[in-house]
């Protein structure tokens, strides 16, 4: 297989893990052509000297492509919108960034000719199957490489000692070896002292939090924002309109300043075992915070129940790596329809890492004071409830009657 393989296009971050794949692939794949792919979703500095890094250590070029406007308004906009959350506290950072990614690695693969794609995912974690499915999406014969599937290398304590021996520089010591994965829309950390459950994250720990402070270290005055949604989706702040980035990177901004967005997780991984990670997520908190505060006021009861069960499964599809299925392309078509309401402001008090509601408005309010009133009225007769009662209720007198008659 080694001699089929002449080109190979890596999905390169610079991280631990492909920084030593390109040498590894010119080992095993018989001096094989590299070319590097970065998907510019929001890493900031860590793509920094990318080009450089990647050239010294054997490719022959990298890409670095900007996609964070997309990987907003295509990808995280919509999973706001669906309000899907996994399991009650991962609002999906790294997984709905792998998709756009892998999208843009198979066009530019096609595009050089390539015979294979590479990714440095483990075979422990959610990534391969994110990376894969959607390869499998767009080119479904190309040939997948996963380092970690084949070769020899069992730790990251291992992976730091073959970049040694190769004079691969890198950004992490052995002692600040967290695995994480940053964006636009968070920050994750996992491995060391964090995979033991019993271990407080060390949030007031100088450099462990990087978008944001602990809620202690929080200032001690609130900040009050209000948020303008169009169609369920935020396009100003404090009447300031901005693109989708510009949107995010404020809340980061204001979130991570108030301690907001931490989440601390034992999650379930599509492979089956538990994970534990710590999530930093300030602006992402609060736009779902926020979203779910003008669909309370604008969708009507059975609608917005419905699409609670719905986000379950959307955050699911997304973990789980099925962002270009049929399915999910049918719910976001539902939930599509279901936001030409959702349009309004929301108004917001954030506070050593709580989220206040302030106050909402929307032309499409559903909330009618007249009806709801506690004070005398003129639209609700409350008679009329004996009878709604009755009728509701009559399957639950049926039975009992039954269970009066069998004497139970």
């Amino acid at each position: 297989m080694a001699k089929e393989i002449k080109k190979v296009v890596l999905a390169y971050s610079g991280g631990l893990d492909t920084s030593i794949i390109i040498p590894w692939l010119k080992e095993n794949y018989n001096g094989c052509e590299v070319i590097a792919v970065s998907g510019d979703v929001g890493q900031g500095t860590e793509l920094d000297g990318l080009e450089e890094k990647a050239l010294k250590t054997g490719a022959s070029k990298l890409y670095i492509e900007d996609l964070k406007e997309e990987f907003v308004q295509d990808y995280v906009f919509p999973t706001v919108a669906a309000g899907a959350v996994y399991e009650n506290k991962y609002l999906l950072g790294t997984s709905f960034a792998r998709p756009i990614i892998a999208k843009r690695i198979v066009e530019i693969a096609k595009k050089e000719g390539a015979d294979a794609i590479c990714h440095g995912c483990t075979g422990k974690g959610n990534d391969q199957v994110r990376f894969e499915l959607a390869i499998k999406a767009f080119a479904p014969d190309m040939k997948i490489i996963a380092p970690w599937r084949e070769w020899k290398i069992k730790s990251r304590d291992e992976e730091i000692d073959y970049a040694e021996a190769h004079n691969i520089p890198l950004r992490i010591s052995r002692e600040t070896n967290y695995s994480k994965d940053k964006n636009l829309w968070h920050l994750s950390h996992e491995g060391l002292d964090l995979e033991n459950p019993a271990n407080e994250p060390q949030y007031t720990k100088p450099g462990f939090l990087e978008l944001g402070v602990a809620p202690e270290q929080a200032p001690d005055e609130p900040t009050y924002l209000t948020i303008h949604f169009e169609k369920g989706k935020p396009t100003s702040i404090d009447g300031v309109e901005m693109t989708g980035v510009g949107i995010v990177e404020k809340l980061n901004e204001l979130g991570g300043k108030n301690g907001i967005g931490l989440a601390d997780i034992v999650e379930n991984r599509l492979v089956g075992m538990k994970s534990r990670g710590v999530y930093e997520t300030p602006g992402g908190t609060i736009l779902y915070h926020a979203h779910n505060k003008l669909e309370e006021l604008t969708l009507d009861r059975d609608t917005y129940h419905y699409k609670q069960q719905v986000a379950l499964k959307f955050a699911e599809l997304v973990y789980y790596g099925q962002w270009f299925t049929p399915l999910r392309e049918a719910i976001s078509a539902f939930v599509e329809t279901t936001q030409q309401t959702v349009t309004g402001d929301v108004k917001l008090k954030l506070y050593k890492g709580n989220i206040i509601d302030a106050g909402v408005t929307s032309p499409y309010s559903l909330y009618d004071a007249d009806i709801a009133t506690f004070d005398e009225d003129e639209v609700y007769d409350q008679k009329d409830s004996a009878g709604f009662i009755n009728l509701f209720g009559l399957p639950l007198k049926v039975q009992a009657k039954m269970k009066e008659k069998a004497g139970k």
